[in-house]
This record gives structure tokens, sequence and C-alpha cells, in this order.
């Protein structure tokens, strides 16, 4: 078990700079979740962590030790990659076995710890397979028990599931969430996937450029974004961004003006125009009282619920309405003034 902090991790690549003055600390026992884009500096935040990757300028500390300059074997971290890596001529046991192996543990402490992995990932009856013999899931699940073997300070995970279909993703996502809650270790686990930065993390950090924008629990993060970066980033759909002028406290969508609360005229100042933001689930709330009407170009039914597309202000936006409501061409927008969030229009900063 360990703390792992991240004092201005800075990562340069032929004079770019990857990450970006990153100061982070991961709590003993945490589930953290460094979520991105693709290229925004997550993965190479990882590798230094592990010691795969030099750091350029500042220090990483597990269990209160810097370990800038030690190797990646004595940290005592285990590392889960995107594409396994287990060994096809070895049986699911030898490569469970293996770093252990590696450490010249007797055969018995072997045995017991590679059975021991293999009882909680549910790995048991698999033992003798290859990896050929094995499903996607259970692939992940046996490069999960060689890590789990050693028993290390810090687990490190690099998007392990994305190699995976959409349904062994949701029961992995859970699988993952009940290791962690039975091995009481610190994760870290790398994903360009909202949904699974918001179901599985203790706290997110959101990154995009080798900045982290934005650190917090995900409920918090998702209603509270601090730009226009983290709001649009989280969320499937996306959270819509409306430019809106604004006249006498007024809001302007779709040519229907819309008065705003004190409170709202206060946080604008004397803007003239702002960004608002607004999430696809807030079009239909019972105690509406803001409405505008729009052409729907398009809408697409999802069981439990549909989403509808259309234009505001000349912004494309999207609606989450229940299956069973009927939508005509034309459909009357209601939400909510205190589900609007403002941005700033030049600099994108939550006002």
């Amino acid at each position: 078990m360990a703390q792992v902090e991240l004092k201005n991790i800075t990562k340069i690549y032929d004079k770019k700079k990857i990450i970006d003055n990153v100061s982070l600390t991961v709590e003993d026992k945490e589930f953290l979740v460094l979520v991105g884009s693709s290229g925004c500096g997550k993965s190479t935040l990882l590798r230094m962590i592990a010691g795969l990757e030099d750091i350029t300028e500042g220090e990483i500390l597990i269990d209160n030790k810097v370990v800038n300059n030690v190797h990646p074997k004595e940290r005592d971290i285990a590392f889960v990659f995107q594409n396994y890596a287990l060994y096809p001529h070895m049986s699911v046991y030898e490569n469970m076995a293996f770093p252990l192996k590696m450490r010249k543990m007797s055969k018995k402490d072997i045995d017991e710890k590679v059975k021991e992995a293999a009882e909680i990932l549910n790995l048991t009856e698999l033992l003798q397979r290859k990896p050929k013999q094995l499903s996607g899931g259970q692939r992940q699940r046996v490069a999960l028990g060689r890590a789990i073997v050693r028993k290390p300070k810090v687990f490190l995970m690099d998007e392990p599931l994305s190699n995976l279909d959409a349904k062994l993703r949701v029961q992995m996502r859970a699988e993952i969430k009940k290791l962690h809650q039975k091995l009481q270790t610190t994760f870290i686990y790398v994903t360009h996937d909202q949904t699974e930065a918001l179901t599985m993390g203790d706290r997110i950090a959101v990154i995009e450029k080798g900045i982290i924008q934005q650190t917090g629990a995900p409920i918090e993060v998702y209603n509270n974004p601090v730009n226009k970066f983290v709001g649009g980033f989280l969320g499937s759909p996306s959270m819509n961004f409306i430019p809106s002028k604004i006249d006498s406290g007024k809001l302007t969508i779709n040519d229907i003006s819309l008065e705003l609360n004190e409170d709202q005229r206060n946080k604008l100042g004397n803007r003239n125009e702002i960004i608002i933001g607004i999430r696809p689930e807030h079009f239909n709330v019972i105690n509406s009282n803001f409405e505008f009407n729009a052409n729907i170009d398009i809408s697409e039914m999802l069981g439990n619920e549909q989403i509808v597309y259309f234009t505001a202000n000349g912004n494309n936006c999207s609606a989450a309405l229940p299956a069973d409501m009927t939508i005509n061409k034309r459909h009357n927008f209601k939400f909510n003034s205190n589900n609007i969030l403002f941005f700033d229009s030049e600099t994108g900063l939550r006002v």
C-alpha cells in the first residue's frame, strides 16, 4: 500500500512539452483514473510513474520515497498493459507464476500465490490453458492475475479494456472495481473512455495537452466542470455549448429571449456575450422555467431513451428525451435555468 505523489513533473520530447508541470497526489488505497483524449499525455505520465520513461523535470515519490532514479523492478509496482502482454507458449499458470520465478521464490510459495490470485479472478479452471484458448476477457483477467501475485504497492493500468467488445468492457469494469475493493491497494488507471472514468474512479484527473485540467470525485467534475474542455469531454452525448448574446439581463436562444435571475446576472457582470452549457438530459425536466423551439434534424432510439439532434444559435446540439415521448419535426425544448452553466467566450473558463 502506498501514496504516489507527482511534483512538478515535466516531460519534453524533441523540444515539445508532452507533460507540462503536473502535480498530483494519489492517496493510499485510492482508485484514481487519468482520463483524456488520445495524445494528451496520460499514458506517458503513467509510464513515468512506472519508470519506463525518463522524467525531464520534477519528482515522483512512492511511499514518500523519491523514485526518479529507481529501476522499474525496484519500485514495487505492477503494470497492466493494453495488449495483455501474455507469453503465448506458457499456460495461464506459468504466465501468472513468471514474475515470482524471476524473484526466485520457492515453488510452494509460487503455487500458493498463483492459486490464490486465480481464485480471486475465477481462473482456477483455466490454469492449464494457453492464451490462444482464452477469450479476451479471460486474457485480461490473466494479465491482472500476473500483477496480483506480486502484491505490489501500486497497480498501474494503461487502457486495459480497450481491446474488448462493449458488453465485455462493462463486465470487466465491474470486476476491476471489485478487485480494487478486495485488494485495498493503490490503483492508477488510464483511459480515454469517459464512461470508464465516471464509473470506476474514486477520483478522476482530466488531462489535455499534458496539463491536468481538473481533479475531483466523478460526479463533482461532471456537474461542476472548470472549463469547456472538461464539460464537453465528460458525458455521452456531450454537453451542449450554445453561444448567446446578453441584453438587459436576457439570453437569446433561437430568437427567444430568456430572463436570467439576479445571481446569474451578477455572475455575468457586464458581458455582452457568453457560451452557455446544458447537458442533454437537462432538456427534459419537470420544473422547467425556460423553453425554446427548434427543428429536429434526426433522432436515435436507445431503448430507454431517445437522443434528438437540433440546432440552437447555429450550433449542433442534442437532447436526451424519454423513449415514449412523441417527437414532432419541431419540438419545444424545456429546461431549468439552474442547470445552465456559463463559460467565457474567449477563455472557455467557467464563469
